[in-house]
């Protein structure tokens, strides 16, 4: 709880790893499909914030820009799979949240510096740490993967079986926000 250099760090670093993140997306959009979009560049801040929430008491200098730009490639293309794949997941929840907090998480093993704040933790690879450090964070990531997976498997199971976890085919077509708000998401009349 101090207001030391390193809270000054981890203040500073989810704006430079966001900027870094939301800019890579964005670079990454226009080569592949010819023009930015603002969705990708909301969309790469988000994944920015997202992978440096981990590592951002931990890592200074270059190393949040670094994780932004790994960050807002990754998960660019995450995103891209989803809509191959056939996933159904409209706010792109595991292309920016699973796969960024992933790679932010893993790239703690590389990015870590103590040296930097005066800490007592492990080096990053790129800090003169071997890759201890990393395999404890993919450890800690596939434990956590692990334990979130069962305990989610468990509740829709329960789910299922009581109030169940999906609306009728009628209210689906309907939307769901009609059919069970009695509101309507989008103005259809005209303007005037």
């Amino acid at each position: 709880l101090a207001a030391n250099g390193q809270a000054i760090q981890a203040f500073m670093n989810p704006f430079l790893a966001a900027a870094a993140a939301g800019l890579a997306w964005v670079l990454v959009e226009w080569a592949r499909d010819g023009h930015p979009t603002n969705l990708g560049a909301a969309s790469g801040i988000v994944a920015g914030l997202v992978a440096i929430t981990p590592a951002a008491g931990y890592v200074s200098g270059m190393g949040p820009i670094f994780i932004g730009l790994i960050a807002g490639v990754v998960c660019c293309y995450a995103v891209r799979l989803k809509t191959k794949a056939g996933f159904d997941d409209a706010l792109d929840v595991v292309g920016v949240h699973f796969v960024g907090g992933l790679v932010g998480s893993l790239l703690i093993g590389f990015f870590s510096n103590p040296e930097f704040f005066g800490g007592a933790w492990e080096e990053g690879i790129f800090f003169g740490g071997g890759a201890k450090l990393l395999f404890e964070q993919l450890l800690a990531n596939l434990a956590a993967i692990v334990w979130s997976f069962a305990i989610t498997f468990v509740l829709m199971i329960v789910l299922k079986k009581t109030v169940g976890v999906r609306v009728g085919e009628e209210q689906e077509a309907t939307g769901l926000d009609l059919a069970l708000h009695g509101e309507t998401a989008y103005h259809s009349g005209g303007l005037g």
